[in-house]
């Protein structure tokens, strides 16, 4: 899973970022209209929390271009501005939620599972490779029906490989399931990962294997 937060309050924004990361997975901090334009062309995000008042616009400005975008993000808009005219004009936007500042930390991140529970309803929320079935809306895997603990960022990796399994999923989505914007990467950090989720993965029985692929990725898959 992976979050962007357009926020420019020097408080509000990293405290957006680190309660969705410690809830939903990585997050990624923006503070105008035009950062977050330059995130998402380079990176793919499943849940967008966007401020209105930014420095260079509007929020909503941005979800047209969000609506454009395959697979769709979630949206969640954050504002100041109760007015139910300002509502109205959000949600005809497109987006999927409207929370008005100030609001309880617990109701940020139920309304911010809420909106991608009803977005992975119509896409995949749930992936079974052999007998690893992974949940995306607890971000939880499962091994013939038990449970495994799985550090972050290999649960990260997980998730990015269980959303595409049967397919190659290339190094660089890889990096940026498991990375923010601001993290340092060591050149194998990606292979030291996947071979500590393999082991993990083996070492519990699973039966679907994560293949590597020469200089693309990684591929999960049932090699039974």
């Amino acid at each position: 899973m992976r979050l962007l937060v357009v926020e420019d309050d020097e408080q509000l924004g990293p405290w957006l970022k680190s309660e969705l990361a410690g809830a939903l997975g990585g997050a990624d901090l923006v503070t105008t209209l035009d950062e977050a334009l330059a995130a998402i062309s380079v990176r793919q995000f499943d849940l967008i929390v966007v401020d209105r008042r930014l420095p260079d616009g509007d929020g909503v400005e941005l979800l047209a271009r969000l609506k454009q975008l395959q697979p769709r993000p979630g949206v969640l808009v954050l504002t100041a501005l109760d007015d139910p005219n300002d509502i109205a004009r959000a949600l005809d936007a497109g987006a999927d939620d409207y929370l008005a500042k100030p609001f309880e930390p617990i109701e940020l991140i139920a309304r911010a599972k809420a909106v991608i529970r009803r977005l992975q309803l119509d896409q995949r929320g749930r992936v079974t490779v052999a007998n690893l079935m992974f949940d995306s809306t607890s971000r939880m895997a499962y091994i013939d029906g038990e449970p495994i603990v799985i550090p972050r960022r290999e649960l990260a990796l997980l998730e990015a490989l269980a959303r595409r399994s049967g397919q190659v999923v290339l190094r660089d989505t890889l990096e940026a399931a498991a990375y923010g914007f601001d993290d340092e990467i060591q050149s194998n950090a990606i292979d030291a990962h996947i071979s500590r989720l393999r082991k993990r993965l083996r070492d519990n029985g699973c039966l679907a294997s994560i293949k590597p692929l020469r200089g693309l990725g990684y591929l999960l898959c049932d090699t039974r």
